[in-house]
């Protein structure tokens, strides 16, 4: 297991990151990238998970990349002036032309998915142009039957969970860290909006063959969730959506519990910030 990932005796805290789907503006939540609904604004969310005491925040435009268009720059700016903490943005980002009008809008972090797979050198020349620690790979994972394609059983997938790649979730992690990126961002399909729990089994094989940090994505439902993908999944963030979104858990419940169960994490604040 690598330094980074790994969670017994680390002095990193693990973080909380909630995650914001947006489609035609509107924040949007599915199961397993189906049937989405509209559930808000993504600066009012935005605001209140960064005054909640959120660790960082990701904003995915879901349907950039399917539609070929570029992302909502607008949105992104008005996210990033609500908000004090590191902010990944993702979504039909293809050229360092759109990652460099993305991090002109406001963001710390690129996240790339579909425009990485298509054309993986765009990870190398990311890095080599913003740094590395700007680059996040994201990770769309579906599990399939082991076969010598795809020996881990976990296959990528693309444009927003549409099509299929072909490719092995493990060697495409270990290849997008040696072409430049620093972090992963690793969506379970299968446990997308179901509520029952990350995919632990995903996330533990991720995170210990590389050694860049790993975010666990997809299934969050209860506060034990969390702790478990962070501790037997040796994750080292997890992403949350349906939680804070839908089911009234704020970030201090989240970090609370997870203080009382032994994980790290930064303490959030003890009441909101000022509106």
């Amino acid at each position: 297991m690598t330094a980074t990932s790994q969670l017994a005796g680390s002095t990193l805290s693990r973080r909380i990151i909630p995650c914001l789907d947006v489609r035609a503006g509107r924040t949007t939540k599915g199961v397993k990238f189906l049937d989405n609904i509209d559930i808000g604004d993504p600066v009012a969310m935005a605001r209140r998970y960064y005054r909640e005491g959120a660790d960082e925040l990701i904003f995915y435009d879901i349907t950039a990349s399917s539609e070929k268009r570029g992302i909502m720059l607008d949105v992104v700016r008005r996210v990033a002036a609500e908000v004090f903490i590191p902010f990944a943005v993702g979504g039909g980002l293809h050229t360092l032309a759109d990652m460099r009008a993305v991090l002109q809008a406001g963001a710390e972090k690129i996240s790339v998915n579909t425009g990485a797979v298509l054309e993986p050198d765009i990870v190398h020349r990311g890095a080599s142009v913003f740094g590395r620690q700007c680059m996040v790979l994201g990770m769309d994972v579906l599990r399939v039957e082991a076969s010598t394609k795809i020996p881990s059983g976990y296959e990528v997938v693309i444009y927003g969970g549409r099509e299929r790649t072909g490719m092995d979730a493990l060697q495409w992690a270990q290849r997008a860290e040696e072409l430049g990126a620093g972090e992963l961002c690793l969506n379970s399909i299968d446990a997308d909006g179901t509520k029952e729990g990350y995919e632990i089994n995903l996330t533990r094989l991720i995170s210990r063959q590389v050694g860049i940090p790993v975010i666990a994505s997809g299934g969050a439902g209860r506060p034990e969730h969390l702790r478990d993908v962070l501790r037997e999944g040796c994750a080292d963030a997890a992403l949350v959506a349906s939680m804070l979104h839908i089911d009234g858990y704020t970030i201090k419940d989240l970090k609370d519990y997870l203080a009382e169960e032994g994980v790290r994490v930064r303490p959030a604040p003890s009441c909101a910030m000022s509106q």
